[in-house]
Parts: C-alpha cells; sequence; structure tokens
C-alpha cells in the first residue's frame, strides 16, 4: 500500500443549504494515526469525512494529502470512504458484492478473498444480501476496505450493529491498517481505537 505522510484539512468551513455547519477547522492526521471525530448530532461529524473524501466542497479552507514529489492522485484514489449505508443488494452474495466493489475500486481478484478471511466471512460468503443481520451487512461494508489498497480510511459509526466479537474484528483490521502506516478518521459516539486523538465539533462549535 502507498501511504501518505499525514492528511491535513487548514481552516475547513462548511455550509450545507444555507446553514453553517462549521467553520475554520483545522488538524492533522499523521501516517499511522487515528483521528477520532465526536461530537453532538448535527455538529458535522459525517459532513467533515464526506468532505474529505471529496464528496462535498467545502465554502473555504483545504485537505491536504501528504504524497511525495510528483504523486498527483486525486482523494478519490486515496481514501476509502464507509457511511451509514451498508450498500449491500439483497440479491448478491456477500462474495458478489465484494467482487463489485472490488471492481469500482480497482483492487485484484486476490483480495476479494483476503478480505473474506480478514472480516470472517466466509462462512457466509455465498449467502445473499436479503438473508443477513444487520451485523452481518455492516461487516459487508466494512470488508470492502480490504479489497483494494487506500491509504485514508474514513469511517462513519464503523461500529454500528457490531456485537462484541464483530467489534474486535474491526478494531484488529483497523490496527494492522495503522502498522502499514494508513490514516483512519473514524466518527462514532463510542471510544474505539485506544489511541485515538480526538477532534471534537461541539467544541470547535462553542469556541
Amino acid at each position: 500500500m502507498k501511504t501518505v505522510s499525514s492528511l491535513t484539512a487548514d481552516r475547513l468551513t462548511v455550509i450545507r443549504g444555507g446553514r453553517l455547519v462549521f467553520r475554520d477547522i483545522s488538524w492533522t492526521a499523521e501516517s499511522g494515526s487515528v483521528l477520532a471525530v465526536h461530537g453532538r448530532n448535527g455538529a458535522g461529524k459525517s459532513t467533515l469525512l464526506r468532505c474529505v473524501a471529496g464528496l462535498l466542497e467545502p465554502a473555504s479552507g483545504r485537505v491536504h494529502f501528504g504524497l511525495p514529489r510528483g504523486d498527483e492522485r486525486e482523494a478519490s484514489a486515496l481514501v476509502h470512504y464507509v457511511g451509514h449505508h451498508d450498500a449491500v443488494k439483497a440479491a448478491l452474495s456477500v462474495r458478489e458484492t465484494l467482487q463489485a466493489w472490488r471492481r469500482v475500486l480497482g483492487g485484484s481478484a486476490q483480495q476479494v478473498d483476503m478480505a473474506l478471511a480478514k472480516w470472517q466471512l466466509l462462512p457466509i460468503a455465498e449467502l445473499p444480501g436479503q438473508y443477513l443481520s444487520a451485523g452481518q451487512r455492516r461487516r459487508v461494508a466494512l470488508a470492502r476496505l480490504s479489497v483494494a489498497d487506500r491509504p485514508v480510511w474514513l469511517l462513519d459509526e464503523p461500529s454500528a450493529a457490531l456485537d462484541q466479537a464483530a467489534r474486535a474484528i474491526l478494531l484488529d483490521n483497523g490496527e494492522a491498517h495503522l502498522r502499514a502506516g494508513g490514516i483512519i478518521l473514524a466518527a462514532s459516539h463510542e471510544p474505539l481505537w485506544p489511541q485515538a486523538r480526538v477532534l471534537d465539533l461541539s467544541l470547535q462549535a462553542a469556541a
């Protein structure tokens, strides 16, 4: 996996539907680190992740990826974004779902089998999405993180619907990503990786 040395937000301001979501947010996440995005409902946690992913244009400020000289990859080639929706189609099996994501994200065929193993999905690999529990669907959604190598993971409430065992799988895969030099931004109402630095958007708004 090609890493980025850092991910920086420089005085980001986002306005949506005429409403100021947040103003002048700045932070830096280094390679191998986690930034936990906290805040009350409506503080802009999901909006911040979508902005970093390049899905929303800020009113001002910018997001900067620390890339080697001459590397001009866009955000879309550097990030995995897993939002609230699991994007699991009822008629597709777990394997077919990951194969579809692999084609979209540009991974190799071998990475689908690796993802099934890493997220402990092999026992249900041929099961259609319509028969999956909420926790299984969430695990399938998270498994897309492993079907193509991207240095930055943007995770919106990644542990939602996960039981204790599945939560441990998430944490283990996240730790492996960090050891490889990856970066994680995780918006969550609960603490996940203990080494995470916290960005509290509620406090930022109050300031």
